[in-house]
């Protein structure tokens, strides 16, 4: 997977925009995280690669912990296969879990799955309904979610501090579509503005938000120096050496 076109933008970025009062102070973007955590593990054997461990942390839940760590509010987790199970992995985490019942159609399900339930925190109202609350959870910020990032749940070694670059990326305006890129490749996690909701929403199979990412005047590579936007757990021998499965 390579840039394939796309422009590429590079830290540090300036926070401050033209959005809000004249100061510049205007307040930060609010920005979601959405996990996709619904898919099966075809190439892992029998077992689940999302509760697999990675130092002692199941995969699931290290994924959802970098979005966490990041500052992403709302974090919802969408869940499907096995879902009692990768719920439980990450019970004690502030996130919200929601089911996708179609994860067998293809990824496009759990990204529309994840789009519609950050679609419905709204400002000043409880987000609470609709969603299956797990862990403590936060208090709802007033403000409307103004962007989202995609994660996926098999991608463990992700630093949050990549997170933060494509929320930096996205307050500077950089893109309104921002993926994630080491050493000039794409990778993930990917960054959308509120404008490309309703499209992700209407994604078909197994591309999620890939289209937009590379057909939108908007769209551009964040050069990071984090090998993890490239590696994802596919099989056992992804796992570091001290990595194993809770799996049974």
């Amino acid at each position: 997977m390579t840039g394939e076109g796309l422009p590429v933008v590079r830290p540090p970025f300036d926070a401050g925009n033209d959005v809000g009062d004249e100061a510049g102070d205007a307040a930060p973007p609010r920005v979601a995280g959405v996990l996709l955590a619904a898919g099966t593990s075809s190439r892992f054997g029998d077992a689940n690669k999302l509760l697999a461990t990675v130092e002692g942390e199941p995969v699931v839940r290290r994924a959802a912990r970098t979005l966490v760590d990041a500052g992403a509010d709302p974090v919802v987790v969408v869940v499907g296969h096995e879902a009692d199970r990768v719920r439980a992995a990450v019970a004690d985490l502030p996130v919200k879990t929601v089911t996708n019942d179609a994860y067998e159609a293809g990824q496009s399900t759990s990204v529309r799955t994840g789009i519609d339930a950050i679609r419905e925190v709204k400002g000043g109202e409880e987000a609470g309904e609709g969603y299956e609350k797990t862990g403590a959870g936060r208090d709802e910020a007033e403000a409307k979610v103004d962007a989202a990032v995609v994660a996926l749940g098999d991608m463990p070694f992700v630093d949050p501090e990549t997170v933060e670059t494509l929320v930096a990326a996205y307050a500077a305006e950089a893109g309104a579509a921002l993926a994630a890129a080491y050493e000039g490749a794409r990778g993930n996690p990917v960054l959308f503005d509120a404008r490309f909701f309703d499209r992700l929403a209407a994604v078909d199979g197994d591309v999620g938000g890939r289209e937009i990412l590379l057909t939108d005047d908007a769209s551009a590579l964040v050069a990071v120096d984090d090998p993890g936007v490239r590696r994802d757990v596919d099989r056992p021998t992804d796992l570091p050496e001290r990595g194993d499965s809770d799996d049974g």
